[in-house]
């Protein structure tokens, strides 16, 4: 089965049998690859080039590129502005969209728009709440959560219609996605809770970060039980990892950040490495190794916050893309030439 050909960007692959998108994304996982995910760090700026320059960075490594909405409740470069940028020369967005600044209206209108310049992966997020950016003083909307979002853009998709009934002339076709956090108690609640977003429509799943192998193999030992990996409304789970700088920030991190939980071990081994944050890479290396083995985990979410020239280092060396090469701009025509020099 081909699952990551590309014609002229801008133009959609066709939606395979069983598929709900024409994205690249979808057609990895559900072809039984070990997918791989990154995100961009979104600009404090309106210049183009700086998007492209960033998206650059995982040119060969990753499936697909998360544009992040305001996470942390920050402001940056706008979700659906880089995906605009992106999806014209051909990569594979997730669109990040989360409830906390938006109505249901707005919502509904830049889940069309995304489909329509391209996005075929939706992420449906509730959304930081505005006292941890830096805009305290801004009004938070959060008309919906993270499974009502779920629920109205599977709606859109399958039932071809607007939340208030009217008829849409094209549904959006997208992948959606959510988040979950096996890493945080109520431990025995968490895959319940996910069995509730799969129901109200998310399709793939990327965690927090995972620094506990044993907590995600509980987690997902669950989940198999719950019978969750499979049939045809089956969901894919993607890791969260990513390199830690150093010991103190890996502590500050446990301490400042809600929901990462980083065990003492962790800090233990980054704290005892001549080069911590070479042995930051290494652990992540590891981890992703680790996590590759454990049954239903169908790839890894990168987050490499200020640290993305790591990604493409840490892939691979990790091994997880067996040789293969996720499409990029130029992919095609560099293999051509490669081979012509041969």
């Amino acid at each position: 089965m081909k699952f990551d050909d590309e014609p002229v960007p801008g133009y959609s692959l066709p939606i395979l049998p069983g598929h709900v998108s024409p994205g690249r994304l979808e057609r990895v996982l559900r072809a039984g690859k070990f997918a791989v995910t990154s995100e961009i760090d979104p600009p404090d700026s309106a210049d183009p080039e700086e998007v492209l320059k960033r998206a650059a960075i995982f040119d060969g490594y990753v499936d697909a590129i998360n544009a992040t909405d305001g996470s942390g409740a920050n402001c940056h470069m706008s979700s659906v502005g880089v995906c605009s940028l992106l999806t014209r020369v051909g990569y594979a967005m997730v669109m990040q969209i989360a409830c906390r600044d938006r109505n249901r209206i707005a919502i509904q209108g830049e889940i069309l728009g995304g489909a329509a310049m391209g996005v075929a992966n939706i992420m449906c997020l509730t959304g930081d709440g505005v006292q941890a950016g830096d805009h305290p003083q801004a009004k938070p909307v959060f008309d919906l959560d993270s499974m009502s979002l779920l629920e109205l853009a599977r709606m859109m998709r399958d039932e071809s219609r607007f939340q208030s009934g009217r008829k849409l002339a094209l549904p959006p076709r997208v992948f959606l996605g959510a988040a979950e956090n096996p890493f945080a108690p109520p431990y025995e609640w968490r895959p319940h809770r996910l069995a509730k977003k799969i129901a109200a429509g998310a399709q793939f799943i990327q965690t927090q970060y995972c620094f506990d192998v044993p907590r995600l193999k509980t987690f997902m030992a669950q989940v198999r039980d719950l019978g969750l990996l499979e049939g045809p409304d089956r969901v894919f789970i993607m890791a969260g990892v990513g390199p830690l700088a150093s010991a103190k920030s890996a502590t500050w991190i446990r301490e400042n950040v809600p929901g990462v939980h980083i065990p003492d071990s962790v800090i233990k081994r980054l704290a005892g490495a001549e080069k911590q944050k070479a042995e930051g890479k290494k652990l992540c290396i590891d981890l992703i190794q680790e996590i590759r083995e454990i049954e239903g985990v169908s790839g890894v979410h990168v987050m490499a916050y200020r640290q993305e020239t790591t990604v493409a280092e840490i892939i691979e060396t990790s091994g997880v893309l067996d040789g293969r090469t996720p499409w990029y701009p130029g992919r095609d025509t560099k293999t051509e030439k490669e081979s012509l020099e041969a």
